[in-house]
């Protein structure tokens, strides 16, 4: 059942003006790196070696404690380098962009006629599932085991933050077709953080709409994860940011 929340603890940082409802096309990278150290926890074997060509899509590396949670490249190019550290513990991927759109073919998949056990590994051969994180210690989710629910905020209260309704308007049918994946995966139990203003995310079908209003930090997916189904001991629940959300749909 959706919940309305309104948290009077926070604080508000009276900054003057706000971030500008506009876009800009942004010249692609010449060179994007990848870094196992942004996964806590993670422990990196890699695929591919320096000098080696790769498409967009193609997996890079991959967790040596679960094989199937692929790392995949987001351009076309040439791995220019595998920095290491002590131990030889991988650090940075280097990727030079040939400015080409070159990718891993793969099967148009229908969400409504697909299994939850198909849905994941579609998500985990096409390198998305690190985007889905697991609370507590915030850790790329484990695939095998089915959440207590699948959070994400669909707003961020942080001063001069993006407005998700105007970075993700028209985007619409990604959002719905990534929840009502989810939904199948995770049983059907999807909760969004909306903003009680919010035009294009109070609209999403299949799952819970729960409208949070307050102070920073109202936005963030574990303030609301509190309010709304808070995590007892030996529980878990996934998260994905709204951004990607759309990304995976």
């Amino acid at each position: 059942m959706s919940q309305t929340v309104s948290i009077r603890k926070g604080l508000d940082i009276r900054l003057v003006g706000e971030a500008a409802k506009q876009t800009r096309d942004v010249a692609p990278s010449s060179t994007i790196c990848l870094s196992p150290l942004d996964f806590h926890g993670l422990n990196p074997k890699m695929v591919v070696k320096e000098g080696e060509a790769v498409k967009i899509g193609d997996p890079i590396f991959y967790d040596k404690v679960n094989e199937n949670i692929k790392f995949c490249s987001p351009v076309a190019g040439t791995v220019r380098s595998i920095v290491r550290g002590e131990k030889r513990k991988i650090l940075q991927v280097l990727i030079d962009n040939n400015g080409q759109q070159d990718y891993k073919t793969a099967s148009p998949v229908n969400v409504e006629n697909s299994s939850a056990q198909q849905l994941l590994e579609t998500l985990l051969s096409a390198g998305l599932w690190p985007f889905v994180k697991q609370r507590p210690l915030d850790v790329v989710a484990d695939p095998t085991k089915t959440p207590k629910a699948v959070f994400v905020s669909t707003f961020d209260s942080a001063p001069l933050a993006p407005d998700y309704d105007f970075v993700l308007a028209g985007r619409e049918n990604d959002l719905q077709t990534a929840i009502n994946a989810f939904a199948k995966i995770a049983g059907g139990k999807v909760h969004l953080g909306v903003n009680p203003n919010s035009k294009i995310f109070a609209g999403l079908k299949n799952a819970q709409i729960n409208k949070f209003s307050g102070k920073h930090p109202v936005g963030n997916v574990g303030v609301q994860i509190h309010h709304v189904n808070p995590i007892n001991k030996g529980e878990f629940v996934w998260t994905v940011n709204v951004q990607d959300l759309a990304i995976i749909g």
